[in-house]
């Protein structure tokens, strides 16, 4: 039944990313350039996102489980650090370069859109680098400060 929900919901998700162009990197582009053509319809989509999340996260941090019974794990961590300002930072450049973010570009490469492949690509590599040599990078120099 876990497996069920997790379709289900993952089906969903796509779908909304979909319709609401968030798989289309054109009009991501066109949403982060703010001195040029803007279009400001994804902070729509974004918004209603973020005000269906905030209800959904006010009421799993009230739940020791899932209504599927897996566990529920929030992150807990609340600090601004290297690691954060570097990802972030990353991930900005990349959405912008690419007009993917993660999400949309699952949805984009399952739903047969080619370009996503080559962004799916670099966003695995960039994260077997970091599994691979930058987690330690950054893990030893926050030690030492």
């Amino acid at each position: 039944m876990s497996l069920f929900i997790a379709l289900l919901s993952g089906l969903i998700f796509g779908l909304g990313l979909i319709a609401g162009g968030m798989t289309n990197p054109a009009k991501v582009q066109a949403f982060l350039d703010l001195f040029g053509s803007w279009d400001p319809s994804l902070a729509f989509v974004m918004a209603g996102g973020i005000s269906v999340g905030v209800f959904g996260f006010a009421a799993a941090r009230k739940r020791k489980r899932a209504l599927s019974g897996d566990p529920i794990d929030l992150p807990t961590a609340g600090v601004i650090d290297t690691r954060l300002i570097v990802g972030g930072a990353l991930f900005g450049v990349g959405w912008g370069i690419g007009g993917f973010c993660p999400g949309p570009a699952v949805t984009a490469l399952g739903a047969g859109f080619l370009p996503a492949v080559w962004f799916v690509a670099a966003m695995l590599a960039g994260m077997g680098l970091h599994d691979r040599y930058l987690s330690t990078l950054f893990a030893s120099r926050e030690r030492r400060l």
